[in-house]
């Protein structure tokens, strides 16, 4: 007598929060071309499956993240994150937001991302080369900090290897194109599965 036995069913995608601004949210590209739809395409082809749940805003700062992340999270824990990508600081540096209340921001998202048990993929920020070098050290250094706390993957800069590359950038010298976000992409890649696994643990 042959037995079937059936397939067990395949694990429910991990929710992942993706809390950002423009360069989250692709700004100027189609959907199909933005970063989040390309991070979840890159991760299911890596056999991580994920939902990915988009609190990016265009124009927003970390006091806007701030702001918004009880809302995001939800009550519901059925449809609450399991992991958070934050992606915050560019719009605080073209606006000379003081790096010490940037700080405060990002650490309070951190914190209450920390209380729900939530683990982070912080994505960091440079400062425009305009705000002098004083500025853009101490901005850099708030990241740098942020990152070396407990439950959170650090990923350095953002936009490295694209920033400043006129043809992986838009026109408006900000935002990168189709091919500059897969550039982000492939370099947020490694530190996203990271993210998606430590929900495993």
């Amino acid at each position: 007598m042959l037995l079937l036995l059936a397939a067990a069913p395949p694990p429910p995608p991990v929710r992942v929060l993706v809390l950002g601004d423009s360069l989250a949210a692709g700004y100027g590209l189609a959907p199909e071309e933005g970063f989040q739809a390309l991070l979840a395409s890159a991760l299911q082809a890596r056999g991580w499956p994920v939902a990915l749940l988009d609190g990016a805003v265009s124009g927003d700062t970390s006091a806007g993240g701030r702001a918004r992340l009880d809302w995001l999270l939800g009550d519901d824990p059925k449809a609450a994150p399991e992991a958070a990508i934050v992606e915050l600081g560019a719009n605080d540096g073209l606006r000379g937001t003081s790096p010490e209340a940037m700080e405060a921001n990002l650490g309070a998202i951190l914190d209450r991302l920390a209380a729900r048990h939530i683990p982070v993929l912080l994505c960091g920020m440079y400062a425009p080369p305009n705000m002098g070098a004083g500025y853009g050290a101490q901005f850099r250094a708030v990241f740098e900090r942020l990152g070396q706390r407990p439950g959170v993957i650090f990923e350095p800069f953002f936009l490295a290897g694209v920033a400043g590359e006129p043809a992986l950038i838009q026109a408006d010298h900000l935002h990168p194109d189709a091919e500059g976000e897969k550039r982000v992409v492939a370099m947020v890649l490694p530190y996203a599965e990271r993210l998606v696994a430590a929900t495993r643990k």
